[in-house]
């Protein structure tokens, strides 16, 4: 057995604890109505799981894996609200260590907490999902010529076009917010679909209206190379990839496959940057290669490299001399899609999740943007979608 379909299993043994727990607490306190209906939705939610741990997950129309994707978060809004409740129901027995009577207003505080969570996580899938928020940020570079002085950089990530199906409406809204910054350079770094490239073929026309004078230039994510999908041949792959590039291409985007591209402020004056293809820690696929990017990453000029995976900032960059990249941006993380207070779990799978990182020496910075998309959960809770300026000034 998979682990995956491991964890469903244990997942699903715990729901039916959940479901058998609730249905007694409902008899013992009258609701035997209550109590049956409660007892029929578990079996058919039990059955909607075990057909969903059948379905082809690699294969198949767009159309059937939005609509996998909000039954199984409906479900998931639907159990953890009861898992909750179940936890605070359970306090009632606390009084008895020391030979008290239950706390019987437990059960009144464990609908509370119940109906909280529900309503958060469909906040967080209907509305804050599509809340953008920009965040700004002044970033000193090493070596940066002083007519780059003020160089206003946009950094997006992770759209995932896929997950929208053929709904450009929030794409839109992203499109004008980024372009209402007036940067001078747009940087994308990657997760642009989620499967396979006919994802983006809806939203080329929205995307195509990004602008900046310097241009607009990417990189591919771990999504990107078409290995959540099960292919008939690896030409057919390798043809989805190459359609992948051309049609960010269409939409004057550059996209950096291990490349470097040149910007300039004057006659004299340049910044380099260097964009590399997918470098993943496991179980995600390396493609990168930065010394094939940019054969000399120890010179003193100063570069912004374009990095998916802030994994390979951890790994090869932040405290490497012979790898000088002033700025490294990143994205993948999502933040877990979930952040609250300044904390995210994302922290116990990364080491930098979110925001801005430095190198011991100060000499090298990495900065991760939580991206703006979603993928498998269809919800932001707290983790809006991010964009970021970023305001470059040589460092004193």
């Amino acid at each position: 057995m998979r682990f995956p379909y491991l964890i469903a299993t244990v997942i699903l043994l715990i729901n039916v604890g959940t479901d058998y727990y609730l249905y007694r607490r409902l008899l013992r306190a009258g609701h035997k109505k209550g109590a049956q209906v409660q007892a029929v939705s578990a079996i058919f939610l039990f059955l909607l799981m075990v057909a969903i741990f059948i379905f082809p997950k690699r294969q198949g129309q767009d159309e059937p894996f939005l609509w996998l994707m909000w039954v199984i978060y409906s479900y998931a809004t639907v159990y953890i609200s009861k898992w909750v409740w179940c936890a605070v129901d359970c306090l009632r027995w606390v009084p008895r260590i020391w030979k008290s009577p239950q706390w019987k207003g437990a059960s009144y505080a464990a609908w509370g907490m119940a109906l909280l969570v529900f309503g958060a996580m469909w906040w967080a899938a209907l509305i804050s999902r599509n809340n953008i928020e920009v965040t700004r940020i002044d970033v000193d570079i090493p070596g940066l010529p002083a007519s780059f002085d003020g160089l206003r950089v946009v950094h997006i990530s992770d759209l995932h076009t896929g997950t929208y199906g053929n709904d450009n409406r929030f794409l839109q809204k992203l499109v004008d917010s980024v372009n209402a910054q007036q940067p001078d350079v747009i940087f994308f770094t990657g997760d642009i679909v989620n499967r396979h490239t006919s994802e983006l073929e809806p939203h080329i026309e929205v995307l195509s209206r990004l602008y900046a004078p310097l241009g607009v230039f990417s990189v591919l994510g771990n999504h990107d190379y078409g290995d959540y999908m099960v292919w008939d041949s690896e030409e057919l792959k390798k043809a989805d990839h190459e359609k992948l590039i051309k049609l960010q291409e269409s939409m004057g985007w550059t996209v950096l496959q291990n490349e470097t591209a040149v910007l300039r402020s004057n006659d004299t004056d340049s910044l380099m940057v260097v964009g590399v293809e997918n470098v993943g820690d496991p179980p995600f696929h390396t493609y990168g290669n930065i010394r094939l990017a940019y054969p000399t990453p120890e010179d003193k000029l100063p570069k912004i490299l374009l990095s998916h995976n802030p994994a390979h900032w951890e790994n090869e960059i932040k405290e490497n001399p012979d790898c000088n990249m002033a700025l490294t941006l990143s994205g993948h993380t999502h933040a877990m899609q979930m952040e609250l207070f300044g904390w995210s779990p994302a922290v116990f799978r990364y080491r930098t999740w979110g925001g801005l990182y430095e190198s011991d020496d100060a000499q090298r910075k990495l900065y991760v943007n939580i991206g703006a998309g979603t993928v498998g959960m269809p919800a932001r809770i707290g983790a809006t979608p991010e964009i970021t300026l970023l305001t470059l000034h040589p460092a004193k």
